[in-house]
């Protein structure tokens, strides 16, 4: 009996690839891997897996990144070779498994895969991996490549391992497969051949918006109905409709109920029937409405005609506010050209883009890989499962960023999934058994023994999709599942997650007998505990746990808004808004609500500066929410010092009562600390407010409002800074007054940048040079008044000023003010405070 495998490449179909498969073969055989750069539509996810296998021993396991992609995939080999699925060629997702002892080629999800590693890194009976669409950089496909890598490098050289690229990634790709080669693994290159595709520019009408604050506009749906009407009237073939989500099908397909063809739906969340449906040719035209899932590694038989809504569905993680979910974005231009390809595998093509060719040029040029924008906490389970101290070590294509890491791995921590160091806890690795995100996981664990595992895996099964609540209300959208068909990708995880549930089930604990209201807030508490949300007095908000704010929207009325306690599956909150926006939530109870978030319960004596007055109060807080506050007497000392040195940071040193000998004081150590420096210190605001313990001292625990504030003699509190023994020269180096030649005393101001000595002009006749501060190093300012005390000159050079100014000031003022002496020569004159002048004055 001849091989089909042999067979089929023998005669293969006349597809792209085939020009290739000999290179392939020869770094297969050779090297032991590959990397194949192939447009999509060249047959690559056809006749590469076939051509793997006749070069290895065992089994070839081929990941796909969806479960829909996988099927088809195996379904397509297995028609060429003339067998049923589940002989030759098989397939496994999650949930549904067609393969034999006989199969060879087995298409695989890349979780699926990233599983099996986990539990057998040695992937006994694997004799090769092909990992396909490697350029859409999965988070998964990400870290399954690095662990194969890791795998080869140290347990299997060999494995063989091809990875197959529709972009330039091909050759960043090739660098990693040669972590344990002397050079890049070879790059199998493929000629694209599609067909000629135009390219049709159908933007929205003036005045439609694209989108809103909550999604695609309504507006700019009924454009991309009509833009579909216009593809059926324009161009011949069936039509591909793509759009960024689930409720954007639903919402084509009630746009287009009246068109004379079949509309079909295609997305992950439909049973299995359904999508075959949509992937097979019926007897008239039809019009397929698809998520991103038929992109690029999904075959749609018969699209001649691609409508592209020009959106794409991406993870963003607020990882400061612990806020992920997924955000409809503008698509990028690589993606925008593989959606266009689409139309181009049978025959030449068209594409209708829902935009302009000016808002094309705009896009960017690649989507951003998912670890870049992805919340990582699932990555780092895998991470500490498979034992890896340093994330570096592995071979990724972009590293993660450190913040999302770090935040990662607290949260697992708080899980309990892993230790402090990092390492897998026994509860981490069941929790990286269960086919949902670790916080989901944790949730069905300890959640089933208190409402039940069928009810925690219903509840668990609904938040891992991508569920869109009306008005927010979690319930009803359980409600709804419940009652909605009796077979379909949510069914099935329920039951995959029940069995989870009671298999590690703690059997001395009963199920409560919670209604279904508190009992779905329980299960979403347990998974978001930092989403815990409370209602603020006087208004319609919330807090929740994380310290961030929340509310509905008020354009769509919530059954939930208003009450007490919910407990929020998803939050987001967009650029410029203060508080997050509520997607879905679920009632709760505060009992409840401790049970979920017990680990955030704190009581802490909370001392804070207001309203004039240092107010303590012991707090007890379920993370950032308020239960209970109660008065404190006597607050530590250290906790109030804290409190008014947060109240002068906020209001100021001015809170203090500066009295003139305080404020001369300060001025003359600032001056000091400017001239000479170190010892003398610095009495800036933010110096003083930072060192107020060492200045201030014990007078500060006996504040406790702004009247005790206000009677600290600021004065003493400054001398206990002075530098000693340096400080028995302050009058010295910094006098407060200044003898002048007249005999009077005269203050200095030592508040400007220069030490100012303003004085009448007569009573300095004598002096012959400027006084000087700081041992020398700085002159007074002279301002010289007239008799009236105005100025009439400012000098730092008093000898000078006799020569050259003076003569002029004496012309002036001797005309204004004749009683006064005035002499020619004013460094031999007697100083004056007299108003007439004596005889010798004259």
């Amino acid at each position: 009996m001849s091989d089909p495998l042999h067979s089929l490449l023998a005669a293969p179909p006349d597809l792209p690839v085939v020009t290739g498969l000999g290179a392939l073969d020869e770094a297969v055989r050779g090297r032991g891997v590959a990397v194949v750069h192939a447009p999509p539509g060249t047959g690559k996810t056809t006749l590469v897996p076939p051509a793997v296998a006749v070069a290895v021993e065992g089994r070839v396991v081929v990941t796909q990144p969806s479960r829909i992609a996988a099927r088809a995939a195996a379904r397509r080999l297995a028609h060429l070779l003339g067998e049923p699925v589940g002989e030759t060629v098989g397939y496994a997702v999650r949930g549904d498994r067609k393969s034999s002892r006989r199969t060879r080629v087995e298409v695989v999800t890349t979780g699926l895969l990233l599983r099996r590693i986990q539990h057998d890194p040695e992937l006994a009976g694997v004799g090769a991996v092909v990992l396909d669409e490697v350029h859409e950089r999965h988070l998964d496909a990400d870290l399954t490549l690095a662990l194969l890598v890791d795998v080869r490098a140290n347990l299997r050289d060999d494995l063989v391992l091809v990875a197959m690229s529709a972009t330039v990634e091909a050759e960043r790709t090739a660098a990693l497969l040669a972590s344990a080669e002397k050079e890049p693994a070879p790059v199998v290159d493929i000629p694209g051949a599609l067909h000629p595709v135009q390219s049709v520019w159908s933007p929205a009408p003036p005045g439609v918006r694209r989108t809103d604050d909550r999604g695609i506009n309504p507006a700019f749906h009924d454009h991309v109905a009509a833009t579909v009407r216009r593809a059926l009237a324009e161009h011949d073939g069936d039509v591909l409709v793509f759009v960024p989500g689930v409720a954007e099908v639903d919402a084509a397909m009630r746009r287009l109920h009246d068109v004379d063809a079949d509309v079909h739906p295609l997305h992950g969340r439909l049973p299995g029937a359904e999508q075959d449906r949509a992937l097979s040719e019926g007897p008239r035209r039809r019009v397929v409405v698809s998520t991103a899932v038929a992109e690029s590694s999904l075959t749609v038989p018969g699209v001649r005609v691609v409508v592209d809504a020009g959106f794409s569905r991406e993870p963003r993680t607020d990882h400061r506010r612990g806020l992920s979910s997924l955000v409809t974005v503008a698509v990028s231009k690589a993606a925008a050209e593989q959606r266009a390809g689409r139309a181009g595998r049978l025959g030449p093509g068209a594409v209708l883009r829902c935009w302009s060719k000016e808002e094309h040029a705009r896009l960017a040029d690649h989507p951003e890989p998912e670890i870049a924008t992805a919340d990582l906490t699932a990555f780092a389970l895998e991470v500490a499962c498979w034992g890896n101290d340093d994330v570096r070590d592995l071979a990724l294509l972009d590293p993660p960023p450190e913040h999302a890491l770090a935040t990662a791995r607290q949260t697992l921590i708080e899980l309990g999934a892993t230790t402090d160091d990092g390492r897998a806890t026994a509860r981490g690795r069941v929790m990286a058994g269960v086919p949902v995100d670790p916080r989901l996981a944790r949730a069905l664990i300890d959640g089933s023994p208190l409402v039940g595992a069928r009810r925690a895996a219903e509840v668990v099964a609904m938040l891992g999709e991508d569920v869109r609540a009306p008005g927010g209300d979690l319930v009803a959208a359980l409600r709804s599942l419940r009652s909605a068909h009796r077979s379909g990708p949510w069914r099935e995880q329920v039951k995959r997650l029940e069995a989870i549930a009671k298999e590690h089930a703690n059997e001395a604990t009963g199920a409560r007998s919670l209604t279904d209201d508190v009992a779905v807030g329980l299960v979403v508490a347990l998974a978001h505990p930092d989403r815990i949300a409370r209602k603020r007095r006087g208004g319609s908000a919330y807090l929740m746990t994380g310290g961030t704010g929340a509310a509905f929207d008020p354009r769509d009325p919530s059954p939930l808004a208003g009450l007490e306690w919910l407990a929020v599956a998803d939050a987001n909150r967009r650029s410029g808004e203060r508080e997050a926006r509520i997607r879905s939530a679920a009632p709760l109870t505060e009992d409840l609500a401790l049970e979920a978030a017990g680990s955030s319960w704190t009581e802490v004596d909370d001392v804070t500066w207001a309203d004039g007055r240092v107010r303590a109060r012991r707090r007890t807080l379920l993370g950032a929410i308020e239960l209970s506050s109660v008065p404190v007497k006597d607050p530590p000392a250290d906790a109030v010092t804290a409190a008014i040195r947060e109240a002068l940071e906020t209001e100021g040193i001015d809170l203090l009562t500066w009295s003139e000998s305080a404020t001369t004081l300060r001025a003359r150590l600032d001056f000091l600390h400017r001239a000479i420096g170190a010892p003398w210190p610095d009495v800036s605001d933010d110096a003083l407010t930072e060192t107020l313990e060492s200045w201030l001292g014990p007078q500060l625990a006996r504040v406790r409002s702004a009247q005790d504030l206000r009677r600290i003699d600021v004065t003493s509190a400054l001398r206990a800074v002075l530098p000693w023994p340096e400080a028995s020269r302050l009058d010295e180096l910094a006098p407060e007054r200044v003898e002048v030649p007249s005999g009077s005393s005269v203050r200095i101001d030592y508040a400007q940048e220069q030490p100012v000595l303003a004085v009448r002009l007569q009573e300095v006749f004598g002096w012959t040079t400027t006084p000087t501060l700081a041992d020398g190093r700085v002159p007074v300012l002279l301002h010289l008044l007239s008799p009236a005390r105005r100025p009439a000159a400012v000098t730092a050079d008093l000898d000078s000023f006799w020569d050259n100014g003076y003569p002029g000031v004496r012309a002036d003022l001797r005309g204004r003010y004749p009683k006064h002496a005035w002499p020619d020569d004013p460094r031999s004159a007697p100083a004056t405070r007299r108003t007439k002048p004596t005889r010798d004055q004259r």
